[in-house]
């Protein structure tokens, strides 16, 4: 694996392409280059890219819109807010080809049936993209990125000519669903999206929108048609499997997966809970944890919300069970003496998972289910808060285990 990425950081680093930006011959042509899912998080949504090959002038290139400059300027802060810019990078073909096969990622080319007006059309609307002062553009991961691009390139050359069917796509899928598609169940990097990424996820996609997964614009391409001179022709002309990669097995662990872990917390924090019911106490670091941890992954996802340029993060109710506001309660949780007022809070709590609960059962928003042990538990223990703070005498001691 460190072989790879060393392979893909050379190449990145010291290839660019020296074509010039100019007529092509009768010999050229033009592609879309689809690249299979890989094994990180970042890699499993696959990969798109235009090919312009001409024989006769010996141009091979690769116009790859997925590129970012490590170097701009507070790079992470500007990932994090959403506003880094990402740009259409151009390279030679075979080192990007030989990097996704050291991957062990399928690689596989549809050659577009177009004329020479339209093939010149797309490289000059290419070439002028990749000038400085036009390729960088900001990204979007559902409305604008490296397989949309594809797509909308098409679209401007071709105009009205060309049309993208839908018949086959054969079920009306969420993007949350699209996404899912991509991941493995049960896994963390599916329980990451599905915690960051709010309702507005959740909405069907139009058979158009799919397009932002590669895998779709391979589909979407080789279902779309060009209407020309009263005829109708297939976009593509002919696919090739130009790597098939080994496929190798899943291998995920269910005892470190997020059903099982949080599975593990759920029970501790109903067995606390319990044991704090016989013996009449309250253990106030639990509930100290409780409220410090979710509070403070509500302030991080009502940044995401309120504080990015991420479109996916806005209405995230996972702000029901991850309250921000009990950041704020902590410190009055953590005393031994706890205050009667704390009994609405936790009813405020609880009721805020019951509106989670209606949120999934409707579907306004999809939750994940490795949560779900947690969140059972995080009911029982706000009931028992309040039960036991009801039970508190008036101007007495409380006993607490610490």
């Amino acid at each position: 694996m460190v072989k790879n990425y060393i392979i893909l950081l050379l190449f990145f680093l010291s290839v660019s392409a020296k074509a010039q930006y100019g007529s092509l011959s009768n010999a050229a042509e033009i592609s879309i280059i689809t690249i299979g899912p890989g094994a990180e998080l970042y890699d499993k949504f696959g990969h798109s890219a235009f090919r312009i090959k001409d024989t006769l002038s010996g141009v091979d290139v690769i116009f790859n819109y997925g590129v970012y400059d490590f170097n701009t300027p507070n790079f992470y802060t500007k990932f994090a807010q959403g506003k880094l810019l990402y740009q259409l990078g151009v390279s030679y073909y075979q080192p990007f080809f030989e990097s996704y096969v050291a991957q062990n990622r399928w690689v596989k080319e549809q050659t577009l049936n177009i004329n020479s007006t339209e093939k010149q059309a797309v490289s000059d609307f290419l070439w002028n993209n990749a000038k400085p002062e036009n390729k960088k553009y900001k990204y979007d991961f559902f409305f604008d990125n490296c397989a949309t691009k594809i797509r909308d390139v098409i679209q401007i050359v071709l105009g009205d000519k060309l049309e993208f069917k839908e018949d086959h796509i054969k079920d009306e899928l969420t993007f949350r669903q699209l996404i899912q598609q991509n991941l493995q169940a049960n896994s963390w990097g599916s329980l990451g999206i599905d915690i960051g990424l709010g309702a507005v996820i959740d909405t069907k996609a139009k058979p158009i929108e799919y397009q932002f997964l590669p895998d779709y614009v391979y589909k979407g391409a080789a279902n779309a048609v060009i209407h020309r001179n009263g005829e109708t022709e297939d976009l593509v002309k002919s696919t090739s499997v130009l790597f098939e990669n080994t496929p190798s097995t899943a291998t995920g662990n269910f005892f470190l997966s997020p059903l099982f872990i949080f599975g593990l917390l759920g029970v501790l924090i109903v067995f606390v809970s319990y044991r704090d019911y016989k013996r009449k106490m309250r253990s106030r670091y639990l509930d100290t944890a409780i409220f410090f941890v979710t509070g403070l992954i509500g302030v991080f996802l009502l940044l995401l919300w309120f504080a990015t340029d991420h479109t996916a993060t806005a209405n995230n109710y996972n702000l029901l069970w991850a309250f921000p506001i009990s950041i704020l309660v902590v410190f009055a949780i953590s005393k031994k003496k706890v205050s009667p007022k704390l009994k609405r809070y936790a009813l405020l709590l609880l009721l805020l998972l019951i509106l989670l609960t209606i949120h999934w059962i409707t579907g306004v928003q999809v939750f994940a289910i490795g949560l779900l042990p947690l969140l059972v538990a995080l009911a029982v223990r706000y009931i028992y808060l309040m039960y036991y703070i009801s039970s508190i005498p008036p101007a007495s001691s409380e006993t607490s285990l610490g």
